[in-house]
């Protein structure tokens, strides 16, 4: 369990320095017992008091590494239950299953090609599971061989025969693979395969009561660097056991199951696994191994994920300025909006369609929409005419004309007077362009 405040106050300075950015030790110290501080703030602390409160310092959640060098995957490390109270630090890696029964070679090529660009975002997949389906060792390290020849992906090896992760995991150790996973019944040959090669050790139960028992024997080993897996594989147990998981680590400081999770899912119905996907991100999960390998299922998952593990506090927001459509010119539309990335994007599609070239004046609002900008008084008239002048549309265009969203229609008026332009009130949704533009300028 973790210390209190008052019991890691009384290791503190007690100066009150405000240097940490809390008004006195006590708060400091309350924080910390949170984990909403890091020790390191403090300039004063003792190395005494540093190797006393290392446990209360650490995040409740471990973080673990899998892989190396630029495709190394960061699990766990996190802080919250819900993520409006500050964020979730790392996204759900996802790895897709490729069974040792597959062709290996041209499945992983699938899975390699399978990258997503959305709202100005690259989606693509950490991981894949590769599965001792066959239950032949050998057949097993002949496909973690061909995989680690064929992608950069990092890897779970997926075999609960100690002897043949073994035989696989000497052609893929260079890689530190997750090994997947260590039971009841080989947890110390297992364990042993793990530290000696670096990797990080999944952890598999029946049930939480069995997997707090197996993390103590496996942490009495020597080895830490885990991920845990409960068992369950229906929906509303996996839930259940991933929210107790991270209530016990987050709430209670519960350092046993201070770890990052994996989950499976197990419908067939492919559109029933990915809402099974779905409640497995939002509920905790450090690694979600899938079937499935279609676009159109995986594009969602991963557009879902990279929403949930956005800072709430940080607009997702495209870079301010000046934004060429096509081959325009002198002649060509001038469009202006926010720098929210939805919108901007949203936008810049439709323009786009028009198959007329076009400028896009982004203006900086700080990464919120139209009507939010306007109602916070970050889009104004005044900054759309000082982002004309600071731009120099006057030396690009020559018809003096700018469309403002039909949201804020009420800055035509000002808008003209500011800048010396004419404003032309454009749609309100961005669906509308098109239809608009080809009346206005085609």
């Amino acid at each position: 369990m973790g210390l209190t405040g008052l019991e890691i106050f009384k290791h503190l300075p007690k100066t009150n320095c405000k240097a940490c950015g809390f008004p006195t030790c006590l708060a400091f110290a309350m924080a910390l017992a949170n984990g909403k501080a890091s020790l390191d703030a403090c300039p004063d602390v003792s190395e005494a008091a540093k190797e006393a409160l290392s446990s209360a310092s650490a995040p409740p959640i471990r973080l673990v590494k899998v892989g190396t060098g630029d495709n190394v995957v960061e699990l766990g490390d996190e802080t919250e239950i819900f993520r409006h109270d500050k964020r979730f630090n790392h996204p759900t890696a996802v790895a897709i299953v490729v069974n040792d029964t597959d062709d290996v070679a041209a499945r992983l090529e699938a899975i390699d090609a399978l990258t997503f660009e959305r709202v100005g975002q690259q989606y693509k997949l950490e991981m894949v599971a590769l599965v001792n389906a066959s239950g032949d060792a050998g057949k097993f390290k002949t496909a973690v061989e061909a995989a680690v020849a064929k992608t950069a992906k990092n890897f779970v090896l997926v075999c609960e025969d100690a002897a043949a992760m073994e035989g696989a995991l000497s052609a893929a150790a260079a890689r530190k693979p997750l090994l997947y996973a260590a039971n009841k019944d080989n947890y110390e040959k297992m364990t042993q395969l793990a530290m000696a090669n670096g990797c990080a050790l999944a952890v598999k139960a029946a049930n939480l009561d069995e997997l707090e028992t197996l993390v103590e024997k496996i942490v009495a080993l020597g080895h830490k660097d885990l991920v845990l897996d409960p068992g369950s594989r229906t929906t509303s147990k996996v839930i259940a056991d991933m929210t107790q998981i991270r209530r016990l680590a987050v709430r209670k400081k519960f350092r046993t199951f201070g770890y990052p999770t994996i989950a499976f899912t197990s419908k067939e119905d492919e559109q029933a696994e990915l809402l099974q996907a779905v409640a497995y991100i939002a509920k905790y999960t450090s690694v979600l191994v899938v079937k499935t390998a279609k676009k159109e299922l995986l594009l969602p998952l991963l557009s879902w994920r990279a929403n949930l593990f956005t800072d709430p506090q940080k607009p997702v927001a495209v870079e301010p300025g000046l934004h060429v459509i096509g081959d325009a010119g002198p002649d060509s539309p001038v469009y202006c909006t926010t720098n929210f990335s939805l919108t901007y994007y949203l936008v810049e599609g439709e323009v786009d369609a028009t198959r007329i070239p076009s400028y896009i004046i982004s203006v900086d609002t700080g990464g919120i929409s139209v009507l939010t900008a306007y109602a916070d008084n970050k889009f104004t008239a005044e900054k759309i005419a000082k982002a004309i002048k600071d731009l120099g549309m006057e030396d690009k265009v020559k018809h003096r004309k700018i469309v403002i969203p039909g949201a804020v229609a009420v800055l035509k008026g000002k808008l003209e007077d500011e800048s010396g332009w004419e404003v032309i009130v454009g749609p309100r949704e961005s669906s509308g362009i098109q239809k608009f533009a080809k009346a206005q300028f085609a």
